[in-house]
Formats: C-alpha cells, sequence, structure tokens
C-alpha cells in the first residue's frame, strides 16, 4: 500500500552494493541488515514507499537468499523481492551482494546509493 502525502513524488531506482565477509548464514544476514538499514537510512525512506528491491550475488553466495533475510527486517514482508545471481566476472568483488531498491521519494529528494564495505569501490563517487 501507497502512504498518502502531500507534495510531488515520483518513482526512484536507487542502487546499492556490499560484500559479506564469507558465504555463511550469519555473514550474509549481517551484509543485507547493513544495507537495508543505511538504504532507508541514506535516504529518509517511508517505509510503504518502498516498492521492490531485486538483490544480486556473486557465484560465491549460496548459503541462503537475501531476500528471505531483507522480508523480516524493518516489517519489509509486503516489498517485492527478487533474487539473482550476478554474472561471472573474472576480479569481481568476492561475496558481494548488489540491490537495486524502486521507491517512491519527494521529487526534489538527493538520492544517496549505499555502497557499503569492500564494495565502496565499485562507485567511489556514490559513497
Amino acid at each position: 500500500m501507497i502512504e498518502k502525502f502531500e507534495g510531488n513524488y515520483q518513482l526512484t531506482i536507487i542502487r546499492g552494493a556490499t560484500n559479506a565477509k564469507d558465504n555463511s548464514v550469519k555473514e550474509i544476514e549481517s551484509a543485507v541488515v547493513e544495507l537495508i538499514e543505511e538504504l532507508i537510512t541514506r535516504n529518509n525512506i517511508v517505509v510503504n514507499n518502498l516498492l521492490s528491491i531485486t538483490f544480486t550475488v556473486t557465484n560465491d553466495l549460496d548459503a541462503c537468499f537475501p531476500a528471505s533475510i531483507a522480508r523480516k527486517c524493518k516489517s519489509l514482508d509486503s516489498v517485492a523481492f527478487l533474487d539473482c545471481q550476478q554474472m561471472y566476472v573474472p576480479n569481481d568483488i568476492d561475496f558481494c551482494i548488489r540491490l537495486m531498491a524502486q521507491v517512491l521519494l519527494p521529487a526534489d529528494q538527493t538520492v544517496n546509493h549505499p555502497y557499503l564495505r569492500c564494495a565502496s569501490k565499485l562507485r567511489a563517487d556514490r559513497c
């Protein structure tokens, strides 16, 4: 459900990434929770205005689905989630988790794309 609001809102796409320390449920959970919290905090997102998140992971992560973790985080059970495997590229960041979120934000709001941990080098211009 979209929250009723005053003002001019627009559909906005926010990208972000992080990495887990290893391929374990505990480490993936830590990375995903941190990434979701930063996504919401940095962009002042009203949870009801978060429409969908697509996660991709590098092929060295298969201990769990990032969406299953995110769904439990911050009461995001009504958000549409999708998990995908990132294509293999030599020298990619190990244990990398990327996201693309569709969210309704005020039209005049500046977007902050959260690139955390070792993934910060993917987009140094946006950290």
